[in-house]
């Protein structure tokens, strides 16, 4: 009788196709975080844009219209979503003056981050380019090379306010390139783009024929009275926009995982019949979004604004960008650009003081010493080791002291 020879057991590899897929925001220093937590430390999650652990609550009458709605809720909707949201959406898109935009155009997601990939896939061949910000929302990057496509960084000026570059946009297209993409309000950095700058990249789009992707999901959250404009409601009728929005940020219900994706333009929709029908083939596979939470969305978009009372003077949100900025600023060598949108921060640490090499050491170093958890600058396609993005959402007392602690680190520091 013979016996079976042993075979060395190979390791399972994961995919060639995530080789340059990154999301640092939840990486490897989180996972020293988690280790500190689990030996009994305190962190202070500066990582991560969830409202609910600061005490950011969706609105009541959010939840009990989803909890009202949940015995109706138990089998799958239509593959782009309940009708009533997508009306409700609908209207959104008139009021923020977006034309043409039809039921059929919009399409709910779990989350935006499920339909960013989805409108990637769709979309690019092995090869193809995607222009994409420097910072970015790495997400964008990594759904890019998901797709076998590859990421392009253009980059935003941090001394005009973090707008495009279009000289550096201009520079980078190829004969490869299929879209752009658009974050306004911006994260990380908090940029809120002017009509003039977000004009100026549609007129290269349409010169070059690229799809535009606009990611808006915190047009709600502005400061000092600046005003969002939709990137749809600037384009020319044969220019293809593709928005994504949700009801993460502005509404408080990022674990609902509730987004929407809407495609205007008319004229361009007629000329991308195909890849809409990419699209519609990808929302049937995964059959639909959550149902319950999509029961929010006509509730959140028609209802109260409750958003308006955290970011205008007297305001939670408000108050904490500005001891975010106070203290940053008055740190030598640290300097950061006024955010007038979103939940972030984005501060410089001047190489000339600080010589930071590795960034990522920097933010496991802070964390290991003062159990505060950042992000470097460089998680966010951002080409150099000096910068670093802080979440504004703990209370004013409580980032004030962070930012105490974050000084006392960076006068001692040095790689």
């Amino acid at each position: 009788m013979t016996t079976p020879q042993s075979h060395e057991t190979q390791p399972l590899k994961k995919s060639h196709k995530l080789h340059n897929v990154c999301y640092d925001i939840r990486g490897p220093v989180l996972d020293h975080a988690k280790r500190l937590e689990e030996e009994g430390h305190r962190i202070l999650k500066l990582n991560i844009g969830n409202p609910a652990p600061f005490g950011f609550e969706a609105p009541e009458e959010i939840l009990q219209d989803v909890m009202s709605n949940l015995p109706t809720a138990q089998g799958y909707c239509d593959s782009k979503g309940l009708y009533s949201a997508r009306k409700a959406i609908m209207q959104e898109c008139q009021r923020n003056q977006i034309p043409g935009v039809g039921i059929e155009d919009i399409f709910i997601g779990n989350g935006v981050s499920e339909l960013i990939v989805m409108a990637m896939q769709a979309l690019l061949n092995d090869g193809d380019e995607v222009l994409i910000p420097a910072p970015d929302y790495p997400l964008w990057t990594a759904a890019a090379h998901l797709s076998g496509g590859h990421a392009v960084h253009y980059l935003c000026d941090e001394q005009a306010d973090w707008t495009p570059d279009m000289a550096d946009i201009r520079a980078k297209i190829t004969s490869q390139t299929r879209a752009i993409v658009l974050i306004n309000p911006n994260n990380p950095t908090g940029a809120v783009y002017p009509p003039e700058v977000v004009k100026d990249v549609l007129a290269i789009a349409k010169q070059h024929n690229l799809v535009v992707f606009s990611d808006e999901i915190y047009d709600k959250i502005l400061y000092d009275g600046v005003e969002h404009t939709a990137t749809g409601a600037l384009a020319d009728d044969d220019q293809l926009v593709i928005t994504m929005n949700g009801l993460s940020k502005s509404y408080r219900c990022a674990g609902f995982r509730s987004g929407w994706m809407i495609l205007s333009g008319t004229l361009a929709k007629l000329n991308a019949k195909d890849y809409i029908q990419g699209l519609n083939m990808l929302a049937s596979m995964r059959l639909c979004a959550n149902v319950p939470a999509q029961h929010a969305i006509q509730t959140a978009l028609g209802g109260y604004q409750s958003i308006n009372d955290l970011i205008l003077p007297g305001g939670r949100l408000l108050a904490q960008r500005d001891i975010t900025i106070e203290k940053l600023n008055a740190i030598p060598g640290v300097s950061c650009v006024m955010p007038k949108g979103a939940l972030y921060a984005f501060p410089r640490l001047d190489p000339k003081v600080f010589n930071i090499k590795d960034d990522q050491q920097l933010v496991l170093d802070l964390l290991l010493q003062e159990k505060i958890l950042l992000v470097q600058g460089t998680a966010f396609n951002w080409p150099e080791p000096d910068h670093v993005r802080i979440v504004t959402l703990p209370w004013a007392d409580q980032l004030g002291d962070a930012l105490d602690r974050f000084a006392n680190f960076l006068s001692r520091y040095r790689q």
